[in-house]
């Protein structure tokens, strides 16, 4: 968030070109371009006192000067920045002379902040630039001095033969603090025996000119310094630009003249973010074993120990106890080979050479990234479909607590038993990830999602993390299986049980000459063996 405020310059020196002000006050409510504001004392960082500009009316090609000067003290932040000789410097320390453009509104970017009724409270901000305005935003800022004046009004009653003794309410600046009257107080010495007061008429006019340099006017003072913010204030601006008010006259001219009329002035910004909803991963085949896919062959094959063609147990070799001297018993190790198909998963987007060109950088990086997404997702629900078809269900058990603590004790012991490997890990879909979330005890504590453990270890399924822990199992949640607690809502799988051989993804591009458009493609090529079904067990619903 960037806001803009401003306050009334202090001092203006012609001769050094300096122009000074408080800044930033803190503690004191101020209309920004984000509305009311009042920012934390201490919570304007300025990095880089050299590197902040001084700009005409916020407009970044229009800088006046430079700040050579920044003090923090319990009031705000004081600064002071001398002016450019060129053409613009010289009229902005000019217009700050004759009180025309009086503010110092300064650009900050806001890092910490916290809303507090009817204002933002500002606690940490960095500051960016400071701009020449019109008008101040806090009404407790106002003229303290003006050196250049007062070295104006000190040649003016002032000679070689003669010392002038100047009353001090002359250059006394009208303020709204005492602290800042106290500052702007000017004395000359006192008179002394040889000294000779001052009464000719022409010079008593040089000291009231002096006078009216630095003393605002009456119509300054009184200047509406509230800008529309709201309804109310546009009302009020109306009501007093009726009655005469010029300033509020500027004011309603502003604000009736709207983007609504102007719309080109108020062009649509583009953020270089981008929102999707593609952000799943592969969660079921991060639960499985991986394999590196050959580089040739559109078919892959793996030796297995199988039951023999009799139908007897005699998979691999056996070993027997026998008696002295007795014959060695013969078994024959029967193989064969598992197979898998390679398959090719692929998707294409075909876009103008304009659109690769002429637009924004990051659009290419992020056509890659959704179509490698994509990729994810397509292989994903193969692999999905492949379990399904290839593996049995498990026995039937209910949707609560009782048949998962049933599917996970029956199933792990089963797959143990069947496949001579252990159980990991536990692939749920949407819905049985609810049912875990949500599971308690006959006292109401949650089972798998307990802050504290000293009840209810049964592991820990977070609604902030796809990953967790199921009764010892290792939790993967699958957004592709079912959302609700059916059958093939959950796997209890062995790693060993499955494997997933895949081959590197590449990207593709080809430009169509015929109408300058580009064609770019993701491809890669899969395949999947189950090598032990009974290592895999499918929820069954009762």
């Amino acid at each position: 968030m960037l806001l803009t405020f401003s306050q009334e310059i202090q001092a203006a020196d012609t001769e050094r070109r300096i122009v000074s002000g408080l800044v930033a006050p803190y503690g004191e409510v101020g209309y920004t371009s984000a509305g009311p504001v009042v920012f934390e004392r201490g919570s304007i960082v300025i990095p880089d006192t050299n590197k902040i500009k001084l700009l005409s009316q916020h407009q970044q090609d229009k800088p006046v000067g430079r700040a050579i000067s920044f003090s923090d003290s319990t009031e705000g932040v004081y600064g002071s920045f001398k002016l450019s000789s060129s053409t613009r410097g010289q009229d902005a320390l000019v217009l700050a002379q004759e009180n025309l453009v009086s503010g110092l509104s300064v650009g900050v970017d806001v890092t910490a902040s916290k809303p507090m009724g009817d204002y933002l409270l500002v606690t940490a901000a960095v500051l960016k630039e400071v701009s020449l305005v019109e008008s101040a935003a806090f009404s407790s800022a106002s003229v303290t001095d003006i050196a250049a004046a007062r070295a104006a009004l000190e040649a003016a009653t002032s000679t070689k033969e003669k010392t002038t003794t100047i009353n001090t309410t002359i250059v006394e600046i009208e303020t709204e603090t005492e602290t800042e009257s106290e500052a702007a107080v000017t004395t000359a010495p006192e008179n002394t025996p040889e000294e000779t007061p001052v009464d000719a008429p022409v010079e008593a006019e040089k000291v009231e000119a002096a006078r009216k340099i630095i003393r605002p006017s009456v119509l300054d003072s009184q200047r509406v310094r509230t800008p529309i913010t709201s309804m109310a204030t546009y009302t009020e601006h109306k009501i007093k630009a009726a009655l005469g008010d010029d300033t509020s006259k500027l004011y309603v001219t502003a604000a009736d003249d709207s983007f609504t009329t102007n719309p080109a002035f108020s062009p649509t910004q583009y953020l270089t973010e981008f929102v999707s909803n593609t952000n799943f991963g592969r969660p079921t085949i991060d639960a499985l074993s991986r394999g590196t896919l050959p580089s040739s062959g559109m078919t892959i094959q793996i030796p297995s120990l199988v039951t023999s063609a009799g139908g007897q147990s005699g998979v691999a070799p056996v070993v027997t106890v026998e008696a002295e001297a007795g014959a060695v018993q013969n078994t024959g190790m029967v193989t064969e080979y598992l197979s898998g198909t390679v398959s090719k998963y692929s998707g294409m987007n075909t876009l103008s050479v304009e659109l690769l060109e002429r637009s924004d950088p990051n659009f290419y990086a992020e056509l890659t990234n959704q179509l490698q997404r994509a990729y994810l997702l397509a292989t994903d629900a193969a692999v999905i479909s492949a379990i399904n078809a290839g593996t049995d269900q498990a026995d039937a058990q209910d949707a609560d607590s009782d048949g998962i603590i049933g599917f996970v004790s029956k199933e792990a012991a089963n797959i143990y038993k069947n496949s001579s490997y252990f159980a990991k890990n536990f692939v749920a879909g949407p819905g049985m990830w609810s049912l875990l979330m949500g599971a308690t005890d006959t006292t109401g504590r949650p089972i798998y999602n307990a802050v504290s453990q000293t009840y209810n270890a049964a592991g820990q399924a977070n609604p902030t993390s796809i990953k967790g822990n199921v009764l010892g199992l290792d939790l993967y949640v699958d957004h592709q299986l079912p959302s609700t607690v059916v059958d093939n809502s959950a796997y209890i799988i062995a790693p060993e049980a499955m494997t997933v051989y895949e081959s590197p993804q590449a990207y593709m591009s080809v430009n169509v000459v015929s109408n300058l458009q580009v064609q770019i493609a993701i491809y890669g090529f899969m395949a999947t063996i189950i090598k032990m079904p009974n290592g895999i067990s499918r929820f069954n619903l009762t």
